[in-house]
């Protein structure tokens, strides 16, 4: 290895010596060539414009809104994924005749990629000047492209001032607020009332230029009614239709794969028109849609124009969501450790974290339309879905590292470094590329020659999972995957014992061994997995290994759930300095903890722990703790809440309490003075709340029936002293549904969710 690291770095020298040599220079800018759609117009027939109806008056409803005192120019952003129609509904708001009277100046501007102040001026003149060329004072129509920007500039402005007028700003990338607000202020000359309208595929263009959220349009795909009235009407003659019952029922499970998508729904309508073959109209209904022949203005070039718009560290981060199927529910924790282990997280700006990069990757996808059904709950917990054609999008853009595999008979390529596996049956299959990085089994995959052969031939893994399956122990050869960060061993309920070599991983971030609950002991040596961050924990040990997990210095997240055999859990004496995340659950005759262990714990969940003692003889004793997250759960022997939790009073923001069904004192609540989200289920006992809760701003209320009559919004005879809270919720079937959200994190995780809603 030595001599390997020694000719590598003669040809970095010899690479170094060229670049003088040759006079080359360093370049750290991303000068990447962007292809953009080609340039739109403002015309649009009527019935072209299906299922926008609501849309469209609601943003006539927008523009002809009061722009209040300040007399600002108002914008008005439409925003959403690529095909989705954003152009055709701003050219239906353009030429609807009711806003003819109130804007007597109306231009459109196709912006594209090109936010140049010059060139925007020159197309704001031209279509200026078009749009009064019929008026009684037409203005002067003249080659533009020969003034200066002063010229232009003033030209402009003469051209506006004092008008009421109507700007679209067509198909926006620039994300520069400087430049924006420069030509901003050049065209706030204009009179009273005044619109700008926006189309865009960015959510932060789209706040960066709005006046308000408020304004903000975000475009959804159309309803499946309209969906289908546009397949027909690019696929058939009109009336055609009725003739061929058979294509219909086929067109219809087209349409679906098209996710609401007009463009889809134009494109692959009229890939068929005047085409009455059956096994054609199921060619395209069972084709990947980047195997379709395509045309640079349809579906997949039209959506791939964003991606290409990525950065490159986004690129690969995005190419992770191909190793999931479509309509896959996507809990933050699922790509962050992905994206972690295969090293993509550029590196954490100075005080940031590796999850705060995460986040922050996650919301500029977000941003840039790659993401659907976004709900952010804050902090580091946020779910989202991505559109079908995303999912397809991601497919193909990742085709030569990524592989979904569905099928036992489909062949794994080449090349491939990462691997997702959908089908169980496991026959067959041989992991012939030795580099693979990663390994995604289904649930309940079962071949123990596969997984043998694929721990001693495949050295260089990062991610492997392995969930709901039913072995009973793993080949020792696991512990040679020197490179493995992230090992997902979760609900293998039959999995007896783990080999020691295990412990040999010691770059490995993740384990998750949570709902293993027939493993006898975990492995000895667990404290030689220095580089571990977090542990998911479930053992029928009667003695945790506390001075092994002692060792793991750099562990931030704890999991013990179902060790039902443990009656002690941390002894004083050890610290676990950089535990921040602390779950214990389902463990049954848990009597006792010590909290001096965890000095910086900003969050705790205990569920299901009927015998574990809460309240300590030297409470006095116990130190201020720095709890943001305080979650209890299913533990009817509590009475009122132990004095030690005084100690974060000025930290503690988000609190839970469910099925406590003997708690009734809540002075307590009173102390904690920064509480901000407060959830109470299923505390029959629980009466009333103290008056002192001035910084609330969520509060849920379930199955407390007394509580829940004299809370109840506007009518219970308490409610004054909760109005003021932002958002109140009583035995609402909104808490319940996001209480049912599937996720693949710990039931901790799951129980913060509840606090963002």
């Amino acid at each position: 290895m030595a001599h390997q690291i020694k000719h590598i770095k003669e040809r970095f020298d010899k690479v170094a010596a060229d670049r003088l040599k040759f006079g080359l220079q360093s370049n750290d800018s991303d000068n990447r060539v962007v292809k953009r759609r080609e340039l739109t117009h403002s015309y649009v027939i009527d019935s072209d414009v299906i299922g926008r109806k609501h849309d469209k008056q609601k943003i006539i409803d927008l523009l002809l809104q009061d722009s209040g005192a300040d007399n600002s120019l108002s914008v008005i952003p439409i925003v959403g994924i690529g095909g989705l129609g954003k152009t055709t509904l701003a050219k239906a708001v353009f030429n609807d005749m009711s806003l003819d009277e109130t804007f007597p100046l109306k231009m459109w501007v196709c912006v594209s990629d090109d936010f140049n102040l010059m060139n925007l001026l020159v197309k704001i003149l031209n279509s200026a000047s078009v749009s009064y060329s019929g008026a009684p004072n037409p203005i002067h129509q003249e080659n533009f492209r020969n003034l200066d920007l002063e010229q232009l500039q003033n030209r402009m402005r003469n051209a506006i001032a004092g008008k009421k007028f109507l700007l679209v700003l067509d198909d926006v990338w620039n994300e520069d607020r400087v430049k924006w607000v420069e030509l901003k202020n050049l065209i706030q000359v204009g009179a009273e009332g005044s619109k700008v309208l926006v189309t865009t595929r960015s959510h932060s263009i789209a706040k960066m230029m709005g006046t308000t959220t408020s304004y903000i349009l975000e475009l959804k795909g159309l309803f499946r009614e309209d969906s289908m009235y546009v397949f027909v009407k690019w696929a058939f003659e009109e009336g055609e239709e009725k003739k061929y019952t058979e294509l219909v029922e086929i067109g219809k499970e087209i349409v679906q794969k098209c996710g609401g998508l007009p463009l889809a729904l134009r494109t692959l309508g009229s890939s068929l028109f005047r085409k009455f073959d059956v096994e054609e109209w199921k060619f395209i209904r069972d084709s990947e849609i980047w195997n379709l022949p395509q045309n640079e203005d349809e579906i997949l070039p039209a959506i791939k124009l964003s991606y290409d718009q990525l950065p490159s560290y986004l690129k690969r981060c995005f190419a992770c969501f191909s190793l999931f199927e479509k309509d896959f529910t996507f809990v933050y924790m699922d790509v962050s450790v992905l994206w972690e282990a295969l090293g993509f997280l550029p590196p954490p700006k100075r005080g940031k974290t590796l999850e705060n990069t995460s986040i922050q990757l996650l919301h500029e996808l977000w941003s840039r339309s790659f993401l659907q059904d976004f709900v952010d709950f804050g902090g580091e917990v946020c779910v989202f879905k991505l559109h079908d054609l995303v999912h397809d999008l991601g497919l193909y853009v990742a085709r030569d590292e990524f592989q979904l595999l569905k099928f036992h008979n489909e062949n794994i390529l080449e090349n491939v470094l990462n691997l997702s596996l959908t089908t169980k049956d496991l026959l067959g299959l041989t992991p012939n590329p030795t580099g693979l990085r990663t390994m995604l089994f289904p649930k309940g995959a079962n071949n123990e020659a596969f997984l043998s052969t694929l721990a001693s031939r495949c050295k260089f893994f990062r991610v492997l999972q392995l969930t709901d399956s039913t072995y009973e122990s793993l080949p020792r050869s696991i512990g040679k995957l020197k490179h493995l960060r992230y090992l997902n061993l979760e609900n293998n309920e039959e999995l007896k014992s783990l080999p020691d070599s295990v412990c040999k991983l010691q770059n490995l971030h993740t384990l998750k061994l949570n709902g293993c609950i027939k493993l006898q002991t975990l492995p000895n040596g667990i404290g030689n997995l220095i580089s571990l961050r977090q542990l998911l924990i479930a053992t029928k040990q009667f003695n945790f290994p506390v001075k092994e997990i002692a060792k793991l210095t750099s562990l931030e997240f704890l999991s013990v759930n179902s060790c039902d055999n443990l009656e002690t859990l941390f002894l004083e004496g050890i610290q676990l300095s950089n535990l921040k995340l602390l779950d214990i659950d389902s463990c049954g005759n848990l009597k006792s903890m010590s909290f001096h262990v965890f000095p910086n714990l900003e969050g705790l969940g205990i569920d299901n722990c009927h015998k574990l003692k809460l309240s300590f003889d030297n409470d006095h004793q116990i130190p201020k703790l720095k709890l943001k997250f305080l979650s209890f759960k299913s533990l009817p022997q509590l009475v009122s809440f132990p004095e030690w939790l005084q100690g974060c009073a000025n930290t503690l923001h988000s609190l839970m309490i469910d099925g406590c069904d003997n708690l009734d004192d809540p002075e307590w609540l009173s102390t904690l003075i920064c509480l901000n989200k407060l959830a109470i289920q299923n505390c029959p006992k629980l009466l009333s709340l103290p008056n002192c809760l001035s910084n609330l701003e969520y509060l849920q209320i379930e199955g407390c029936p007394e509580l829940c009559r004299r809370y109840q919004p506007g009518v219970g005879r308490n409610w004054y002293k909760i109005s003021h809270v932002r958002k109140v919720i009583v035995e609402s079937t909104e808490f319940k549904i996001k209480r049912n959200l599937q996720i693949s994190q710990s039931r901790y995780i799951g129980t913060l969710l509840l606090f963002f809603p």
